[in-house]
């Protein structure tokens, strides 16, 4: 079978098409700038725009399936181009799809689509669409999943899966962010509370992409024109789960003893999000609305319909995949041992990538050194 899968260079995208490849389909490697490293994993790169619908079409033909991963992510940022990305762009794929004559597309959606700022305690996919979002990427993605959804008819079969706080090693997004708020003293708790929250493992998260596409086989099939949840089914107190990500990554743990109530934390929030929209402002703000809420609410989900639908169980239990990612960063260091780097070049290679991903300049090894000594001391 033909799979193209856009945002391949993405952590997600890389590790479905890296899985795809394992199970022996043909890849199609889809990313703005795609590498030419793809080509040593078996995926065969293509460079493509996601506003290119001819370009789209070209490399979407012989293909039996996509998967649409690609996205722009974040909490902040004008909701204009988080729209051309996310629901144009995703209105662009359905498009080419039924130009390519593709049959199954595979969308990669977030629970944050249904997140109303309260909590979300075991819900199943039955629960609405807020009316109002905190920002726009649940926004825009929300739109996204309802268009791509809404295509579901003959001659194409679509599913949307939601993955909860996807983590693992390599993780350029979630991990990274956490040790680096934690070394410059910015991570704190929010509220007395603390709500059970899910994550999903990146295994889990590729391993259900991987049973969509299986089980997808026409547009009247189970999944077909549906929304899946996807998580780990091992709802935890988010502040104990952000302990064992930051102790799994090296970082020390978050002093519980400074906390920030959660009124005081939306009032600064929101004026925060006032001062970062004035002229001159060009980064995200510190602490944004929606943070806050995903931070003081709960937001587990039952994974009923994703196991009779799909046959999703997780492959990689919450403490094994810690483990795995405590072995890779032991890994990092020995690695760093070896050309003389400091320990504390795990935490810098993913804040660097991080940083060049924003467009900014990369946090040098001497900040790390600091700024773990700043967190040594306080």
């Amino acid at each position: 079978m033909n799979v193209a899968v856009t945002g391949v260079t993405g952590f997600l995208g890389s590790a479905i098409a890296d899985l795809l490849r394992m199970r022996g389909y043909r890849v199609r490697g889809l990313s703005r700038s795609a590498g030419s490293e793809l080509r040593g994993r078996g995926i065969e790169p293509y460079a493509v725009d996601l506003s290119d619908r001819d370009r789209l079409t070209a490399v979407f033909h012989g293909c039996d399936a996509v998967i649409h991963t690609a996205a722009k992510t974040g909490i902040w940022g004008a909701e204009c181009d988080y729209y051309r990305v996310n629901v144009l762009g995703t209105a662009q794929v359905v498009a080419a799809c039924r130009a390519a004559g593709v049959t199954r597309l595979i969308v990669t959606s977030s629970p944050s689509v249904v997140h109303h700022g309260g909590d979300l305690d075991g819900v199943n996919e039955s629960i609405p669409y807020p009316r109002r979002f905190l920002a726009p990427y649940p926004k825009t993605k929300a739109e996204a999943e309802q268009l791509a959804l809404a295509a579901n008819g003959p001659g194409l079969a679509v599913v949307a899966l939601r993955p909860h706080l996807v983590w693992g090693a390599n993780d350029p997004h979630l991990i990274p962010r956490l040790v680096q708020g934690r070394l410059r003293g910015t991570l704190r708790r929010i509220g007395h509370d603390d709500k059970l929250v899910d994550s999903t493992y990146i295994d889990n998260a590729a391993y259900a992409h991987w049973l969509a596409l299986e089980r997808l086989s026409n547009y009247d099939s189970p999944p077909a024109g549906r929304a899946y949840f996807i998580a780990q089914g091992e709802p935890t107190p988010l502040w104990s789960l952000i302990d064992r990500f930051l102790e799994s990554a090296g970082a020390p743990r978050l002093d519980q003893t400074k906390m920030i109530g959660y009124r005081a934390a939306l009032t600064l929030a929101t004026l925060l999000e006032t001062v970062y929209k004035l002229p001159g402002f060009k980064s995200e703000p510190p602490l944004t609305r929606f943070v806050v809420h995903q931070l003081a609410t709960a937001h587990w989900f039952d994974l009923t319909a994703a196991r009779r639908d799909l046959g999703y169980k997780p492959i990689v239990t919450l403490d094994q995949g810690l483990e795995r990612l405590r072995a890779a960063r032991c890994e990092s260091t020995r690695a760093s041992a070896r050309f003389d780097l400091p320990l504390e070049s795990s935490i810098h290679a993913a804040e660097t990538n991080r940083c060049r991903a924003e467009g900014n300049p990369p946090l040098r090894l001497g900040d790390v050194h600091h700024l773990a000594d700043q967190a040594s001391a306080s």
